[in-house]
């Protein structure tokens, strides 16, 4: 049983083979007010709360054609089920690239990577899906099929109304076709690593990165368990809190110019690099680095990042933490707990505690027989509530649309 059926009340699913038969299968299912799932490659099913109301499985992996590609022009025009690895494998034919990070990208699928907005290390220098999608075509939950944006990069016509379906979980729209921007393969890339003994020694080591005159790709700080053993970096040190490590990536002559000046901005600090993944080898960490589990993300500033970190791993010893340093993002992998016990630890513990230092918490991952709310996976609602809500409205008046996965509220599915 796919992860798709396992964690969601699928009637049946259907897997058009054109745009025109998945705008045919919505326009009935909003006429019997079905709800109606869209299904990439199931990567990212779990986040979000879990959908009760049985719907039907709209599969578009049949979608996968490359539709323009004009290389020189640095964009590309896929279908959304397309996977990621087959869009890499395109541009390296071509030596560019979407520098995004997609866990498990033989699988996740484009229309699955822009309705999730997954971003990893790379955000850092590189930013997210948002920055990257020009334009797409999508089929609203009437069976109306629309498209915004367009195929160049410095296109200022219309409204921007891709970029509400850019993170919105397949609830606004069923993404069809996808025009991306894309970039030149850097020549050079690497990965160092350093062992951190305490946490102030981190606090020191990233604010000497913001004031170096190295430009990292990436500044990641990891700790626990699931960090522990490195395809290349191997173990940390006895005794030591975390590991950083910072990529680079750029020219041939760049990155090795920038490593060497990271270890002279570092000695001060009475750190040095324990450990350097470059060719093949950074590529390993890369995929590494990106395909990171977690249950929970915070976001905080920056500035706030170490303050947090400590907070939460005081909560829970035993878990993992990935965090964007650079970015003010934490991924935590939490401990084994039963579902009332994650509850317990959510609601009296982490959103609490990452309250009070002005950041927010969302559920990536929800026990599938947990007793969560939308307020325990998304936090308290805020004042865009109601233009969420009113936009949904827009898109999907009848709520067929992944009901139930965001916090839009459900009242459409009985009209």
């Amino acid at each position: 049983m796919s992860p798709s059926q396992q964690w969601l009340p699928l009637t049946e699913t259907i897997a058009p083979a054109e745009q025109a038969a998945a705008a045919e299968v919505l326009r009935a299912a909003a006429a019997a007010r079905t709800a109606v799932y869209p299904l990439g490659g199931g990567t990212g099913v779990g986040f979000g709360l879990r959908p009760t109301r049985p719907g039907i499985g709209l599969a578009l992996g049949n979608l996968r054609r490359v539709v323009d590609y004009p290389a020189s022009d640095m964009t590309i025009t896929v279908e959304a089920g397309l996977t990621w690895a087959e869009l890499s494998n395109a541009l390296a034919a071509q030596r560019q690239r979407l520098p995004v990070d997609v866990p498990h990208a033989a699988a996740a699928t484009i229309g699955g990577a822009v309705a999730a907005n997954p971003s990893g290390p790379r955000r850092f220098a590189c930013g997210t899906l948002r920055d990257y999608v020009l334009g797409l075509t999508a089929v609203d939950g009437q069976g109306n099929v629309f498209a915004s944006g367009g195929r160049v990069v410095k296109n200022a016509a219309g409204l921007n109304v891709h970029r509400l379906l850019i993170g919105s979980q397949g609830t606004l729209g069923v993404i069809t076709q996808v025009t991306l921007m894309v970039r030149p393969m850097p020549e050079a890339s690497a990965i160092v690593a350093c062992d951190v003994p305490d946490l102030d020694a981190a606090e020191r080591l990233l604010a000497g990165l913001a004031q170096g005159q190295t430009l990292p790709a990436a500044v990641e700080l990891l700790a626990g368990l699931d960090w522990a053993e490195a395809p290349v970096f191997g173990r940390p040190a006895a005794g030591g809190v975390a590991r950083l490590c910072v990529g680079f990536e750029g020219s041939a002559e760049e990155v090795p110019w920038m490593i060497g000046r990271l270890c002279d901005e570092w000695r001060p600090l009475g750190a040095g690099i324990t450990a350097v993944a470059a060719g093949n080898e950074a590529q390993a960490a890369w995929q590494w680095l990106a395909a990171g589990e977690a249950d929970v993300e915070v976001r905080v500033l920056p500035s706030r990042l170490i303050a947090t970190w400590a907070a939460l791993r005081d909560l829970d010893m035993d878990g993992s933490i990935q965090a964007h340093a650079g970015n003010g993002v934490l991924r935590l992998r939490l401990a084994p707990r039963l579902p009332q016990q994650f509850a317990d630890l959510l609601r009296g513990g982490l959103r609490p505690a990452v309250a009070r230092h002005g950041g927010r918490l969302s559920v990536l991952r929800c026990p599938a027989d947990g007793p969560l709310s939308a307020d325990d996976v998304w936090g308290p609602p805020g004042d865009g509530l109601r233009l969420a809500r009113a936009i949904k409205d827009r898109f999907d008046p009848h709520g067929i649309l992944n009901p139930g996965r965001l916090p839009y509220g459900d009242a459409a599915s009985d009209a």
